[in-house]
Order: C-alpha cells, then structure tokens, then sequence
C-alpha cells in the first residue's frame, strides 16, 4: 500500500532500526512498500502527535497505548505488540477506534516455557548460589547449599494458555507430575498432556514447584497474593513469567525473609527495572531475571518475523491470524 507509514517505539530501539533483539528485520517493510521510522520520544504512555500521520505502531517496549494515544484523524489502523503480553494496550479503546490489535504469542511460547525449565533447574540445585560461592572464595560452604533436585517433584502450572501449556510438554518430558489450573476449562487439552486439572488452592498446596504464566490484567492482579501464598509448603518454590502485577510482590518477599517459602525465580516485577535496593536483591533464595531469560536468537527471529508478518498483512487489507479484536470499522462493512 503506497504511503503506509509504519512508527516503531524507541524504548528498545535506535533511529536507524537497530534494537536491543539485534537486526528484527525491518528492511522486510520497505521491500513491502511500507515506510517506518524510530520516534524520537521514549516514554510511558504514547502521545497521540507521536502517532499523528501513522497507520501502524509497532511497540518493542511496554509502552502503554491508550484511548488518548488514538489519533483523532482516524488513520492508525493497527497497534502491533513485539511479543504476547498485551497488558498495556487498551484492546477495547483500539477496537471503538476502528485499530486492530496483534501480538506475537505463538512465537514466545517455546523461548518462554525453556526459560521456566531453565529457573527449574536453578533452584532445585541452588545454582546461583553455588556460582557465588565460587566467585567469592567460600567453596568451602557448598554442603550448606545442597539443593532439593527436581526428581519425584510436582510442578503445579497457574495459567494454562499457550505459554502454560507449552511448559506443561517440556516438564512431562523431563517424567515430572503436572498439575495445572486456569480460570476457564482447559481440562480436555490438558488431559491430553498427562496434566491433571485442579482448584487454585489445591494446585497451590500440592506442588513442589508453583509456575504462574497467565496473562496479565485486571482480573489476574494479585491473583497469588498473601492468602494463596499461605496455601504454598514451606519447602516450595515460585517461579514467575507472567507479569510483575499478578503476584504480590510484597507478601513474596515476606514469606520468602520469613523462611515460610524456599524459594523463587522471577523474570518479572511489580516495578521495572527492579530497583537495585529491592529486598529480592538481598535474598540468597531467589533468582532474578530482567525479564529477559527468554531472549535468545531464535527468540528475536520468530518475534520479529510474526510482527512483521502481521504489520504487512493488515497494510494489505488483511485480518493477521494474531489479530485480538476486529475493528468496529471492519463489522459494519461486512
């Protein structure tokens, strides 16, 4: 389409179309006929003359998109998210608007459900606590540090989406027993994996390991606050790839000082960057992340060809497979 213009946020990227994911491609754009350029802006929430003259926004970041960041000219057509969380558009503002919605999730599903197992096997040998002891001359100390080992282990999944269950394979595989729960029915599909479906408190109390992927909204804020972390023994660990918001971060941290939690592996926080005199930071039981662990090269390549997929489809009039929601315009014309 001659004059589609393409704006990318420049939170992660630079105004030639490097970016913190390396080369994403965009030379894909021009050779489709579509201009971009780099705002010059980094901020939270997009203004709406950033995005004045634009038909699409591609948001690398966790730049939020809001009903006020919708132009009035009705040009945007398309808000695409670099990645499956969605948490910071206002999909209903976008779809009154007449501005689909895509994101990338079947391409994170893989990087993200690795990068569980990856804080799997952290915690259940204390890994980050052995590097250390190495590192600052304490080897002497590693019999202290003997970890719980994942053999006999039960890892209990809150979240049974595509990332959920795409973890859900990759802990079968390793002969572990899975229990999952999500807020609507998933029991046949996850039946089908050898995963057994039950109540948030039960998948809470049983399990060894609590891996919590849902998606990150209003309805799941707090979903594992200081009453389900209760429900959690003693000697269990969390890990946490969803959102900062869906886990109390402050009771998390209290359980954790207190000894009535073993351990946690987080990619992710209520606040980010977590700030560097957090008490996560003090904390010899828990892993940290800069919610990050996923990005590998095969990451960066199935994102930005997803995105990009999509960013060229909806500038030829068509409906991406990724697409959230269907614009008002596109109902009234069908």
């Amino acid at each position: 389409m001659p004059g589609y213009q393409v704006v990318i946020t420049c939170g992660y990227a630079e105004p030639g179309g490097s970016t913190v994911f390396g080369d994403i491609g965009l030379s894909r754009l021009t050779e489709a006929g579509l201009s971009w350029r780099v705002l010059d802006d980094a901020v939270e929430e997009l203004r709406p003359e950033q995005l004045d003259g634009a038909d699409a926004v591609l948001v690398l970041g966790h730049e939020r998109v809001t009903a006020a960041s919708i132009p009035a000219s009705g040009r945007l057509r398309h808000v695409a998210r670099f990645g499956a969380g969605f948490d910071a558009v206002d999909v209903d503002a976008c779809t009154r608007r007449g501005v689909v919605v895509t994101t990338t999730p079947e391409a994170v599903r893989g990087p993200v459900a690795d990068s569980v197992v990856a804080l799997l096997y952290a915690l259940s040998h204390n890994l980050v606590m052995k590097d250390r002891l190495v590192r600052e001359g304490r080897w002497g100390e590693r019999g202290a540090w003997q970890g719980p080992g994942l053999e006999g282990a039960t890892v209990g999944i809150v979240g049974l989406g595509g990332i959920g269950m795409e973890t859900a394979r990759r802990v079968r595989a390793l002969g572990l027993r899975v229990l999952g729960y999500n807020r609507s029915d998933r029991g046949r599909a996850a039946a089908e994996l050898g995963v057994a479906t039950l109540p948030l408190a039960d998948v809470l109390g049983q399990s060894d390991y609590v891996v919590v992927t849902v998606a990150g909204n209003s309805g799941t804020r707090n979903l594992i606050g200081e009453k389900e972390l209760a429900l959690m023994r003693p000697s269990a660990r969390l890990i946490n790839v969803a959102r900062g918001s869906v886990v109390d971060e402050e009771a998390l941290i209290a359980r954790l000082r207190d000894g009535k939690l073993a351990g946690a592996g987080l990619d992710v926080f209520a606040e980010e960057p977590l700030k560097p005199g957090s008490l996560l930071t003090t904390l010899d039981t828990v892993v940290l992340a800069p919610h990050s662990l996923c990005w590998t090269d095969r990451f960066s390549a199935a994102v930005s060809a997803s995105a990009l997929d999509s960013l060229i489809a909806v500038s030829r009039g068509q409906q991406p497979g990724t697409a959230l929601n269907t614009p008002e315009s596109e109902r009234t014309t069908r």
